[in-house]
């Protein structure tokens, strides 16, 4: 189950094999009960196949917007980043990032901001310790009311932990982001941050009311969900990119990108050819595994800023479409139930998709450009190089239904060498469009049954 921010999905999985039994979708129920849209989506199931409703439920959720984390860190340019690159990786949507202390107005820019997760991090272990203990004093003066997850100094944890209790904040310890400099350990913050979106922002954000006599009212969902959206993805992603074994191998270098209504998010496992390193401008290290989320690019909500960044960076041309665009992207933005019942509003869905693929493969791509220094001309690079991905995935409900032809064109758009400005963009990726929608369901199935998920995946292959 995938409780989506628009829609609800559901798969039935049969895990001895893999194979997919049965699919549905409902729209998401979140001005009811979003267990509303999981009755609906089960009865479907339940008609295609006798065994749905016996069937064990794993369920991941971007529902009610999803996994909001803020990161609060030492330096822009280090600890913040790398935090900020760990919250992306474990399916949250940062919504800020501060640096260097907080003061009153620092900690209103934040709450203003309204996270539901506080990824606190700084310094190296056994290094500087100032200003991740300041930090932890604001927070716990401030009597901040969610959860906050700690993964700075190693040496300091034992004193932030003090403060907090004190003040009553709930929160998780977790290795330290960055323990030395140059390198970045994002598993263990990961997993906090999981853990801390299971226990108390899917019950917080009081997406279902109904009544359970054995768990008690708003359980049966709590317990139902196991991951947010994006981190199960991320999950299927790895799995598709590298494989169970030599038996059961991966394809390689693989992205995935997937359209919504609010965002556009790029997902990539890309090994890195460490005689590439020399020529990488990044302070923090790359990871293999990555995850970005454009919030405004989308096809409904964002679909005005959509636009905008389109003709901004020239992927969309001043004149007659691109007015007509504008206006098709308002209609959207002020009814994001919107379908198109016309060619006219197909191709405007197209061009909206293709506008939103585009900048998002840029922006988690970067680019390489031709430098002169006192070593002379020399080539630099920024950003994750997905040149050599074999096999890009497109996902959300636009690529799929529309038609292949049509989500082919969206993708293909956003590859290539054509593309001006030194764009580290796949060359000649596989095109391939997930419409039965199995990455969400294959990350949640990776961990207890690998095989029936990476069975799933061979259907993107």
């Amino acid at each position: 189950m995938d409780f989506g921010s628009t829609f609800t999905k559901a798969a039935l999985v049969d895990v001895s094999t893999g194979a997919l039994l049965a699919t549905a979708s409902h729209r998401t129920t979140v001005d009811t009960d979003v267990l509303d849209g999981w009755d609906a989506c089960l009865a479907s199931l339940a008609q295609a196949h006798p065994g749905a409703r016996d069937a064990d439920v794993l369920a991941c959720s971007s529902a009610g917007g999803g996994l909001r984390v803020a990161v609060v860190g030492n330096e822009e340019l280090v600890t913040a980043e790398a935090g900020r690159r760990v919250a992306l990786s474990s399916g949250g949507r940062v919504v800020h990032v501060a640096s260097g202390g907080l003061d009153a107005d620092a900690l209103e820019r934040l709450r203003s901001r309204r996270p539901d997760v506080l990824l606190l991090v700084g310094g190296t272990d056994g290094g500087n310790a100032e200003v991740l203990l300041s930090c932890a004093e604001a927070i716990a003066d401030a009597r901040w009311p969610g959860p906050v997850v700690v993964a700075g100094n190693v040496a300091a944890q034992e004193q932030v932990a003090a403060r907090l209790d004190v003040a009553g904040t709930p929160y998780e310890l977790a290795d330290n982001v960055v323990p030395r400099i140059g390198v970045l350990a994002p598993d263990s913050a990961r997993a906090a941050i999981r853990e801390t979106f299971l226990r108390h922002v899917i019950g917080g954000k009081h997406l279902s009311t109904r009544a359970d006599p054995s768990t008690g009212p708003g359980r049966r969902f709590t317990e139902m969900v196991r991951a947010a959206t994006p981190d199960a993805v991320l999950t299927a992603v790895e799995l598709l990119a590298r494989g169970l074994d030599e038996r059961r191998p991966g394809v390689g270098d693989v992205a995935v990108v997937d359209v919504g209504g609010a965002t556009t998010d790029v997902h990539s496992v890309v090994e890195t050819d460490p005689e590439d390193a020399g020529l990488s401008r990044e302070v923090v290290a790359t990871l293999p595994l990555s995850r970005t989320v454009e919030a405004d690019l989308g096809m409904r909500w964002s679909a005005v800023s959509a636009v905008e960044e389109g003709a901004s960076t020239g992927l969309l041309e001043d004149g007659p479409g691109l007015s007509r665009l504008r206006a098709a992207a308002r209609t959207r933005h002020d009814d994001p139930a919107y379908l198109p019942a016309d060619t006219t509003g197909v191709e405007d869905d197209e061009a909206l998709a293709t506008v939103a693929v585009g900048v998002a493969l840029r922006r988690h791509a970067g680019r390489s450009r031709v430098v002169y220094g006192e070593q002379g001309r020399v080539l630099e690079r920024s950003g994750r190089d997905l040149r050599e991905v074999a096999l890009l995935v497109g996902s959300g409900g636009v690529l799929r239904a529309h038609g292949p032809d049509r989500a082919r064109r969206v993708l293909a758009a956003g590859t290539g060498d054509h593309v001006p400005g030194g764009w580290q963009l796949p060359r000649a990726p596989r095109l391939v469009v997930d419409t039965d929608y199995v990455l969400a369901p294959a990350g949640l199935l990776a961990a207890s049954h690998p095989e029936a998920a990476h069975a799933l995946l061979a259907r993107l292959r």
